[in-house]
């Protein structure tokens, strides 16, 4: 009969290069990743792993082995979702990742309607701002927002979102409206993530450093401090459409405004798009841009 023990074990060590974060990804501990190693290694008679202090790497055997093993792994996976696919209820677990402020306003609510709907599924939910790697920590979905970097995944459009400049009528009225990017270095430019915000000028992309007194990677504080009057910022439509039709906030630069920017739902291209992860993305396709049509209260 055919041993399958410890090739779970094997790849989750090969592909994250640490039998900590292997234990980890799989809800286990070090010692039992280890033993299992251990023993795949003396059933085969083959050194698989070349372990030092500092990291673990494959050795020419064990890339073979690993590229076998993913496909006898992919091949059970795919068994199994066969046999979902047959009972016609999804079952199984979905690990999913997003922006915190993002996840928490819009998204978290969806996935509690398709949790309701699916309730044999069982779903992970991590908020975090840091861009996680779907493949060590096991992320069968992440959600992306703005321009793409990593070729390796694949994504699939959920919507869109209109990066707006704007300020409020107080700050308006004690600093003055810019008129051209380049003024945008007299204000006071509340801060995100990044350095720079993003304008369309003469029809091409530019990106624009600013600088200001405040840096928050939270959207909602961001678009309080600007009512605040403390300055200038840059958000996606959807935290400030209220705002702007209430007059709270006033568009700076319309003129300049960039293009608007994707919504993306990724997930690894080395793995089979699985029913349940498919059954995911569709739901948040369609519901997503209801969820970002609600007003704020």
């Amino acid at each position: 009969m055919a041993d399958w023990d410890g090739l779970d074990e094997f790849v989750a060590v090969a592909e994250t290069g640490s039998f900590t974060r292997a234990a980890s990804r799989l809800g286990s501990s070090v010692a039992h990743v280890s033993r299992q190693v251990k023993a795949r290694e003396a059933r085969t008679g083959v050194r698989l792993l070349q372990r030092t202090t500092r990291k673990v790497s494959l050795t020419e055997e064990g890339h073979v082995y690993l590229a076998h093993c993913r496909q006898i792994l992919d091949a059970l996976t795919a068994a199994d979702a066969a046999l979902a696919d047959l009972q016609h209820t999804p079952t199984g677990h979905l690990r999913l990742s997003a922006p915190v402020s993002f996840g928490e306003k819009y998204l978290a609510p969806i996935i509690s309607e398709f949790a309701i709907a699916h309730p044999k599924l069982t779903i992970d939910l991590n908020l975090n701002n840091q861009r996680v790697d779907l493949i060590d920590e096991s992320i069968d979905v992440a959600i992306r927002l703005g321009p793409l970097e990593n070729a390796q995944l694949i994504a699939k459009q959920l919507g869109e979102r209109q990066p707006i400049i704007c300020a409020s009528p107080t700050y308006l009225s004690r600093h003055g409206q810019p008129h051209t990017p380049a003024e945008l270095a007299q204000h006071n430019c509340l801060l995100g993530t990044l350095d720079y915000w993003r304008a369309t000028i003469e029809g091409r992309a530019h990106s624009l450093p600013v600088s200001g007194s405040l840096r928050c990677n939270n959207g909602p504080a961001l678009r309080e401090a600007a009512r605040a009057g403390l300055g200038l910022v840059q958000l996606p439509d959807y935290y400030i459409r209220d705002d702007l039709k209430r007059g709270e906030l006033v568009e700076i630069l319309p003129s300049y405004a960039p293009k608007r920017e994707g919504i993306w739902a990724l997930y690894p291209s080395n793995r089979r798009l699985s029913p349940k992860v498919r059954l995911l993305i569709d739901y948040l396709e369609a519901h997503l841009a209801a969820s970002l049509a609600r007003s704020h209260e």
